[in-house]
């Protein structure tokens, strides 16, 4: 079996190839943009603002936040809270499902904490083995 989903029944569907209405793409599609997984993480406890967001996150542009909120909120993992307030006060939290989409975060920020090194070491390999030939 090239790809599949596990069911709700704990079986793997075959499917082939991952294709485009595969639902673990979804999944795939989610963690593979670079700052979807940052956000979510980083709204993990609660209500934040995006000023408030950028400095926790650092490295990451106004414009560049403000994109990644709203296509977390298209999601669904997301959700936008705007105050009646002089001056306006807005906050972003995560949903049932956002915070359910912490759990392969977390399993990814394990992973990587306990194999990343290898990658690294990988990576400057290949580097060198590039720089000599």
């Amino acid at each position: 079996m090239i790809g599949g989903v596990m069911g709700s029944d704990g079986d793997y569907g075959d499917y082939g190839e991952y294709l485009a209405d595969c639902p673990a793409r979804v999944g795939f599609d989610l963690l593979s943009h670079r700052w979807n997984s940052v956000v979510v993480f980083a709204l993990a406890d609660g209500p934040v603002r995006p000023g408030r967001l950028r400095t926790v996150i650092g490295g990451i542009s106004a414009k560049v936040l403000n994109e990644t909120l709203r296509r977390l909120e298209y999601d669904g993992l997301v959700a936008r809270r705007a105050h009646a307030e002089a001056p306006p006060r807005v906050e972003y939290e995560l949903t049932d499902l956002g915070r359910s989409f912490l759990v392969p975060i977390r399993a990814l920020g394990t992973w990587s904490a306990e194999h990343g090194h290898r990658v690294l070491e990988a990576q400057d390999r290949a580097d060198e083995a590039s720089a000599t030939a």
